[in-house]
């Protein structure tokens, strides 16, 4: 809930003249306020938009939700699906966070699934209990994960200033990775991107980058000023 649309405009033109690699896929998620402005900014580019949440129903009496048919009209490609603050703050549970997983997907929206532990749970040594449950019960009926990415985000690590260490966090990745493969085919874990998204910073971005398993990040406090973007953006791979 940050950028007023007039402010998230200015910002959206500014990213669209700067430069970054073309190796690098580069995603804004505005509040809902903004997204048809900003997609109108954006059009034409290499810079894609998507939400940060949506309803699994696509029309009705939901007063006050959003459907993915409207995410698609403004030019939405991509949405965020049980992100942490939705799952602790709004009581968004896995079957729900499934249902909008199967909505997306069938209306032909990218979904960001969202995964990760919170500190009790960590320190009770049930992070990759809670990570396969959130995978298991997220991707029910899904048959293909083309068109899914998924974001580890330990909760503890978000918005604190604390971070995964590269290593916990590659540690965390390589499980889901491997617990994909499990369950699909090892081809699809391979191409499987994982973003890690926990306090990134240009300070840390370069040495979570550099790990086997991590694809990207999904940038919260840090994506808000368009210089620490931009460094996240241009990451110095090792």
């Amino acid at each position: 809930m940050n950028k007023l649309p007039s402010e998230a405009i200015v910002f959206a033109e500014q990213l669209k003249n700067s430069k970054f690699s073309s190796n690098v896929e580069v995603l804004i998620c505005p509040p809902y306020t903004a997204l048809s402005e900003v997609t109108k900014v954006l059009k034409g580019s290499n810079i894609q938009v998507g939400a940060q949440n949506m309803h699994w129903e696509t029309k009705g009496a939901f007063t006050g939700e959003i459907s993915g048919e409207f995410l698609l009209d403004l030019g939405c490609q991509y949405v965020i699906l049980g992100h942490s603050e939705r799952r602790q703050l709004f009581a968004e549970s896995d079957e729900i966070v499934n249902k909008k997983m199967l909505s997306a997907l069938k209306l032909g929206l990218k979904p960001i699934l969202c995964v990760g532990e919170l500190l009790a749970e960590r320190e009770s040594n049930q992070t990759f209990n809670v990570i396969k449950r959130q995978i298991d019960g997220g991707l029910v009926n899904i048959a293909s994960l083309d068109k899914v990415v998924i974001a580890y985000e330990p909760v503890w690590a978000i918005g604190t200033g604390k971070t995964a260490t590269p290593e916990q966090a590659d540690e965390v990745h390589a499980y889901i990775r491997q617990s994909i493969s499990d369950k699909y085919i090892k081809d699809t874990a391979s191409q499987l991107r994982i973003l890690y998204g926990g306090s990134v910073t240009p300070e840390n971005v370069d040495n979570l980058m550099a790990k086997e398993n991590i694809d990207g990040a999904l940038v919260g406090g840090a994506s808000l000023k368009l210089d620490a973007f931009l460094r996240l953006i241009n990451f110095q791979s090792k």
